[in-house]
Order: structure tokens, then C-alpha cells, then sequence
């Protein structure tokens, strides 16, 4: 029996997109969101190719090209020295080697340009303010699928027998955003820049819309009993400037100067089933929140949300979860895979620093764009 209708769990960016998705197969949807009502909530992201070609594709892509920047590199810097390590070509290099743009933008307005799509579709309907506990609604039942979008935390991932849990990392993620205006100098206008150094790296790019730098600083460290985006504690800003010993004394202030980091300990899940055999799937971070030494949580969650509704939308719920499930796992353990070795580069000591830094000085820019060509590169199932 086909499916003709689905009941989407969460209103985050898999579960507007996923409703899109499955819209462009003629599959109506419904969306529970727990919240009340959609805030501006979340950092920067980065939306690289295999993420953006899928949302061109659902038609959305020109409304974020006007607010968002398309960065000209990806620079990789010395946290202590400032010098340029390598770099990877972006803007219009992405564009032409992997056929769709490489942009960031705060996570708010991508959310916000979903929801204006999915407000306007007449095959989507959003409910705010409904919970999601063991029971599910009546009208989630009537649903020839119901798809988990809730995210690491996920409540409907209890209803599926062997899947996956959340952990704790070990990872902590001090996010904070600086006016452009008050910048220093070392801060690129142009790129996405990572300062590398023993025990942690800093991400910074710049918010096109906002007029802000997105900056966050990812190390080792303990979880908080506070737990979930809090302000650091002492205690805790002194752990991460031991962290940042023999970092360029001008990075080393920005941390220290700014009173309004936020304390994210960051969670990941483990492997296990992403579906009931039946009707019931995980999608995105419900299914594999990962680390984000990759830069690619957003973009997995697009592609699992389009390449699901390719496969729902010409077989039984039951053959399509099954098939979705086997078809992306090899993904995104792969993804997995350079996120931890990325993470053992980025935060290299010693020796392994100075080889890490000799291999990548002299790796030539389009080497290193080849290298990511899998990620890049990659095309969702049906996409033209």
C-alpha cells in the first residue's frame, strides 16, 4: 500500500524539510512540535553542497542565497603562530566543482525560511504545542508513517526497539557571536576559518545576516550539572584557557574578554536500529546526532529528509524504511569516521602537530578539495 500520509515528530530543520520533501511526492504531512512556538534558538551553521543542492531542489535555496555568505575558503590557521596551515577553496570554486554553493548563515533563518515554505504548502500542516510522551495522539496513528525528527533527545525513538541512545561526548562546545564591527583583525570577512592548537580548535565565519561572527571553541571536557546550554562557571572558563596554553595571546583574550559564552556539552548517539520494521523511522539527530568536527550535521539531516521521502514515495512504508535505513548507514558511519579523525588532526600535540602541519602545507588547494569530494560531491537519491 502506498503512503499517502505521514506524521512528522519535531519542527526542526529535518522535520520541515522532510514534510517538503515528501510534499513534492504528493504525501501530505503533519508536524507535532512540542514547542509552543518556534524561537530563535541554535548558532551558525555551515550549508555545504550536498546539503544545498537538496534544498534548491525544494525550491528554497534562492531566499537563503540572498541573506547568507558564500564564503571565498575554508582556511585551516595555527592557533598559536596565526599562519595559514591550507585552505580549501569555496564561492564560486564551490559551485563549480560540486554543482551547487557552499554558505552560512544563522541556523534561525534557515528554520524560518522552511517554515515559510511549509506554511504555504497545502500538503503540510504544523501543530505547535503538542507533547510527545509513550502515548501518541490519535491522529498520529492514522499516519501510514510516522517519522521522528525530535532530535538527540528523541521521544519517539523509545517506540523502536533497539535503537540508538544518547551520550555524552566528552566534547564541550563555548559558543559565542562578536559584532563585526568589533572584530579583530585576524578574523577573516570572507572565509570559514578554524585556528588549530593542542586540546581544542575555534570555528569562526562570519554572519552575513546578523552583522555578527559566529565563533565556537570545541575541547575535552566534563558534563555540567546544569547540563544544557548554560553560561560557563569559573571553574569551567578556567579549564578551557588550560586548554588554550600556547594559543596566540590575541585569541586567548577574546575568550577571556567575553562574559557571554555559552556552555554546550555536546551529545552524540550510538548505532542502533533507525526503524520498527513497520511505520516508524528516525531521522537526523533522532537517529545519528554526531560530532560536529565534520560540519555536517545540518546537511545530513537535509539528506536523510529528502532521500527518505524519495524512497516512501513509490513503496509500502515497510520495504521504504528498510531500504532508507540500509542505503544510509554506510554514510553516515563514514562521516563519523572523518569527524573523529578531523578531531585527532585539529587537537594534535607535539610531534603530531608539526607533521600534521608539514602534511597540510604541502598539500595543494585542489588536493584538498578532492579530498572532500564524497561529502561535496555526493548526490541524494533522484535528484537530477
Amino acid at each position: 500500500m502506498p503512503v499517502e500520509h505521514a506524521a512528522i515528530i519535531g519542527a526542526g530543520i529535518s522535520g520541515l524539510t522532510v514534510a517538503l520533501a515528501l510534499s513534492r511526492r504528493g504525501i501530505s504531512s503533519e508536524i507535532f512540535e512540542q514547542a509552543g512556538e518556534l524561537t530563535d534558538v541554535g548558532a551558525g551553521l555551515q550549508v555545504s553542497p550536498n546539503a544545498s543542492r537538496i534544498l534548491a531542489e525544494l525550491g528554497i535555496l534562492e531566499r537563503l542565497s540572498k541573506v547568507w555568505l558564500e564564503p571565498d575558503a575554508i582556511r585551516l590557521i595555527s592557533g598559536g603562530s596565526l599562519r595559514q596551515l591550507a585552505a580549501v577553496p569555496a564561492g564560486k570554486f564551490a559551485r563549480e566543482r560540486w554543482g551547487a554553493p557552499y554558505g552560512v548563515l544563522h541556523r534561525t533563518t534557515l528554520q524560518k525560511v522552511l517554515l515559510a515554505a511549509v506554511s504555504a504548502d497545502p500538503l503540510c500542516r504544523l501543530h505547535l504545542g503538542v507533547r510527545i510522551n509513550s502515548t501518541l495522539p490519535s491522529f498520529e496513528r492514522a499516519a501510514d508513517v510516522v517519522i521522528g525528527a525530535d532530535g538527540v533527545w528523541s521521544k519517539l525513538r523509545q517506540s523502536i526497539p533497539g535503537s540508538p541512545s544518547p551520550r555524552f561526548s566528552g566534547n564541550i562546545a563555548y559558543r559565542f557571536t562578536i559584532a563585526e564591527t568589533e572584530a579583530p583583525g585576524f578574523l577573516d570577512r570572507a572565509s570559514v576559518s578554524a585556528f588549530l592548537g593542542g586540546s581544542a580548535h575555534l570555528v569562526c565565519y562570519p554572519l552575513r545576516e546578523t552583522g555578527s561572527f559566529n565563533m565556537v571553541a570545541i575541547t575535552a571536557g566534563n558534563i555540567a550539572p546544569q547540563a544544557w546550554q548554560s553560561e560557563p562557571t569559573e571553574e569551567q572558563r578556567t579549564q578551557l584557557r588550560a586548554r588554550l596554553s600556547g594559543w596566540n595571546a590575541a585569541i586567548v583574550s577574546l575568550l577571556e574578554k567575553n562574559r557571554k559564552l555559552t556552555f554546550w556539552p555536546l551529545f552524540e548517539t550510538t548505532t542502533g536500529s533507525w526503524q520498527d520494521g513497520r511505520k516508524t523511522v528516525l531521522i537526523g539527530d533522532a537517529a545519528h546526532a554526531m560530532m560536529p568536527f565534520a560540519a555536517q550535521g545540518a546537511a545530513m539531516a537535509i539528506e536523510d529528509a529528502y532521500e527518505l521521502a524519495a524512497f516512501l514515495s513509490n513503496r509500502s512504508a515497510a520495504e521504504a524504511l528498510a531500504l532508507f535505513e540500509r542505503h544510509r548507514t554506510p554514510r553516515i558511519a563514514k562521516l563519523r569516521q572523518r569527524g573523529a579523525f578531523n578531531r585527532f588532526a585539529y587537537h594534535a600535540k607535539g610531534p603530531i602537530r608539526i607533521g600534521r602541519d608539514l602534511v597540510l602545507g604541502l598539500k595543494p588547494p585542489l588536493s584538498l578539495a578532492a579530498d572532500l569530494d564524497w561529502i561535496y560531491g555526493y548526490r541524494a537519491v533522484d535528484l537530477p
